[in-house]
């Protein structure tokens, strides 16, 4: 990716519901799709607010008869004309993105989704049979896990260095949440309301940010069972938690532990993952997501550094400029839709053998997010009781 090539012989036609004017997050959807040339922007139904979408996707250089005021308009206009959108992103309140995704799917577009996918692993189950059904993806948007040190992390597990794996302690507790800032702010606001996150607050918003990265660095364990007690500090939240602890064992024997926290104060992000094995330990922080702290008994700690030669092929895949310079979070995501459109295109093309073994946050992987939900909330009001995975 250092020369910026494209990965497409062409750019997929993209279109977007919410992400508009006063979005939080869709700014970095398109900055993320459109960097590598893979996607182009051409429709949208941008805003709850038909005017003020129609407004802002104007502003963004899309054609007046293509910003649309509703998702099923969109939808539907788009798949009369010859020159419709193929993909399309959803960046929208958590309890709209099951029926919008549905309505995609139906509409033979791909999709990528904000997570959670859904609210119910029933839900998240008809939408991985309608993706088989309808030979379309869905992507969900586990921004942090396009961070190039995830790849490098991944594949010095799988090669051993580690040995056995032990434990695994996941963390997601930022503090600035500490008092009820939604009450001052609309943006904060539903985040807490059940009627638009559904069962839980920082669970889902939060929590299943490390789990996927803990997922995807250890494809291999599998969540046995668990435990969770949640909290709810600032009291107007209930019943929805601000502050989560859950305990975790695998199928190997391995333990897991991961804190998710909206009242940790002081913490910018605290967005941290700890992988110990029998012979080394991993850590990596999301605020310093350009290195890597690789630990050996015995050793000095080494700490590897984005971007250079001696990192494998995997990690490297994913540069956009050479070592020393740092990259955040648009690149993270940057790489995510690059993976997008790739897994798009080979699904068309119906390349099963490059999808096989092809690595992205799938529907599989929105499904197990919502799965593990449910479970955590099912134990921590039964009275934080062990549930079996």
């Amino acid at each position: 990716m250092i020369n910026g090539s494209k990965v497409l012989d062409r750019a997929l036609r993209w279109g977007m519901v919410g992400g508009g004017g006063t979005s939080q997050i869709g700014y970095i959807h398109r900055s993320a799709a459109l960097r590598d040339g893979n996607f182009t922007l051409v429709a949208g139904a941008f805003d709850i607010d038909a005017e003020r979408g129609q407004a802002f996707g104007r502003a963004l250089g899309v054609a007046a008869e293509r910003c649309y005021s509703d998702y099923e308009t969109l939808f539907k206009a788009e798949a009369a004309r010859a020159d419709g959108i193929e993909a399309v992103s959803i960046a929208t309140p958590n309890n709209t993105h099951f029926a919008i995704c549905r309505a995609a799917l139906s509409a033979g577009l791909h999709v990528v989704c904000e997570k959670p996918l859904c609210f119910t692993s029933a839900e998240a189950e008809e939408l991985q049979r309608l993706c088989k059904a309808q030979q379309k993806i869905i992507g969900v948007t586990y921004g942090y896990a396009g961070h190039q040190l995830i790849q490098q992390a991944r594949t010095m597990i799988a090669d051993g260095l580690l040995g056995e794996i032990r434990i695994v302690n996941m963390q997601f507790a930022h503090g600035f949440h500490h008092e009820a800032v939604e009450l001052q702010n609309a943006s904060t606001r539903w985040r807490v309301d059940p009627r638009f996150v559904g069962p839980s607050y920082v669970l889902g918003d939060l929590a299943t940010h490390p789990l996927f990265i803990a997922e995807t660095l250890l494809p291999q364990l599998q969540i046995k069972r668990l435990l969770c007690s949640r909290q709810s500090f600032v009291a107007s939240r209930a019943p929805l938690e601000d502050n989560a602890f859950v305990m975790m064992e695998y199928d190997n024997g391995a333990v897991g532990t991961l804190w998710a926290s909206a009242v940790n104060c002081g913490s910018m992000h605290g967005q941290k993952i700890r992988v110990v094995g029998a012979r080394a330990s991993l850590e990596w922080w999301d605020e310093q997501p350009n290195q890597l702290r690789y630990e050996v008994q015995g050793e000095p700690v080494q700490i590897l550094e984005r971007g250079m030669g001696y990192l494998h092929a995997s990690a490297l895949a994913d540069d956009r400029i050479g070592g020393g310079h740092p990259e955040g979070l648009f690149e993270a995501w940057s790489n995510l839709y690059r993976r997008f459109a790739l897994a798009m295109d080979a699904t068309d093309r119906g390349d099963h053998a490059f999808l096989q073994d092809f690595w992205y946050p799938d529907v599989h992987a929105g499904l197990m997010g919502v799965r593990w939900v449910e479970q955590c909330v099912k134990s921590a009001d039964a009275g934080a009781v062990w549930v079996e995975c």
